[in-house]
């Protein structure tokens, strides 16, 4: 199914998350370079500006998914992308006026990361409301080739931007590319929602942890999502400085190797519903923790032998392995959770999650000070083989096809 064969509604909110996604990926990508190129920063100053960019993920998930669940959605996107953008002419400011410094560059991620979460948490909510049923994975597919394309082209971007421009002409990009958002997605429709009785905050949290934490589908995926959290940024608060330090990349060289990863998005992407036909419903969810295990081997290789490729190489498995991971677990949790319930669960899984990420980023930056990169390599990769054990020992594994109503937790 082509996007052109979606709803309408649908292709503006997937234009709107490509500018949106771009916008995020570009600032992502520039803020450690710049930190290394113009501050000096190391394992231990990245891994704090990678805390600051994951912390409100742990502190705004759940409220921002009650609020999903009580006010308009399309109004919750465009606050959270117009608290993004600011964050963004921010960082424009202070790098065109020579004000950087690392607390200053945390705090902008800080708060451009608080708009993230209300999007992210926001979008999968909307979608359901937007796609039939069997249109989910379809929909959940093009949602997140257009992340893959972002995840290509806004690194790669800011690197050249940076090494050939300066930085200030990174956050032009990512500022424009925002500001866009807010403009597509003031044109989305609300859907028309039922008025469901209102409860005690508390008791839909309750319920929603419950709901997750028993259901035998829902359990191992976001365990299986937190092993992989853990390892993901416990190799992003060392690799900006490995690559430059150890692996002699520049700038754009270093924003070249974490555009792989974008590009290997975008082949999973483009590849996973021939992927879905083909294989099992859980042997396809599984493909994505299997293949983070092979890349983060070969992201280790790079201590014996330092070279780009290599780099380059492991995160374009990065990219291409779990992008699978992401289509068939949002769309395995759109199908089994009821609709009145769909900002809960995402709340919770963003939470959990993405909350874990400030642990993890804390985590390499302190393994990486105290015992040095290598140790922080090694430590990803053993995290990266448990999550994988996680998602093969569940029920989720011996799926044959994608559950055909709500299971009941």
């Amino acid at each position: 199914m082509t996007i052109s064969t979606l709803p309408r509604p649908f292709q503006d909110l997937a234009w709107a998350n490509l500018a949106a996604q771009s916008a995020e990926q570009v600032s992502l990508a520039a803020v450690p370079i710049v930190a290394v190129m113009a501050l000096g920063a190391g394992p231990g100053e990245i891994g704090l500006l990678s805390a600051a960019q994951s912390l409100p993920f742990l502190l705004l998930s759940i409220p921002a998914g009650l609020l999903v669940d009580r006010w308009s959605r399309r109004k919750l996107m465009v606050l959270a992308e117009a608290v993004r953008a600011l964050s963004l002419l921010g960082l424009l400011l202070a790098t065109a006026g020579g004000w950087l410094s690392v607390w200053g560059l945390a705090l902008l991620g800080f708060v451009g990361a608080t708009g993230t979460v209300g999007f992210s948490v926001a979008a999968p909510a909307m979608v359901p409301t937007l796609v039939p049923r069997e249109s989910l994975a379809a929909a959940n597919g093009r949602l997140e080739l257009a992340r893959s394309a972002a995840f290509a082209g806004g690194p790669a971007g800011a690197g050249a931007l940076v090494g050939w421009a300066g930085a200030p002409s990174a956050f032009v990009l990512a500022t424009v590319l925002s500001v866009a958002a807010v403009v597509l997605m003031l044109r989305l429709p609300e859907p028309v929602r039922s008025n469901a009785a209102q409860r005690e905050v508390w008791h839909d949290l309750r319920d929603g942890a419950l709901f997750v934490w028993r259901h035998q589908l829902l359990r191992p995926v976001l365990l299986t999502s937190v092993a992989w959290n853990i390892a993901w940024f416990v190799l992003q608060a060392v690799y900006v400085p490995w690559a430059m330090k150890q692996l002699g990349l520049d700038a754009g060289a270093v924003g070249v190797t974490l555009a792989c990863y974008g590009a290997g998005m975008v082949l999973g992407a483009m590849l996973a519903s021939r992927v879905l036909r083909a294989v099992p419903f859980g042997r396809a969810v599984g493909l994505g923790p299997f293949t983070s295990v092979l890349a983060s081997s070969v992201m280790l290789a790079t201590i014996i032998w330092p070279n780009g490729a290599l780099a380059a190489t492991s995160f374009f498995l990065f990219g291409a392995g779990p992008i699978l991971w992401t289509i068939t677990q949002l769309t395995l949790r759109q199908t089994v959770t009821p609709g009145a319930k769909l900002g809960q669960v995402s709340a919770i899984f963003m939470t959990v999650n993405t909350g874990i990420r400030p642990l993890g980023a804390l985590l390499g930056g302190a393994v990486g000070e105290a015992f040095g990169t290598p140790a922080c390599l090694g430590l990803s990769t053993v995290m990266f083989v448990v999550q994988a054990m996680l998602i093969v020992r569940s029920p989720v594994w011996r799926l044959k096809a994608l559950p055909q109503h709500h299971d009941s937790p």
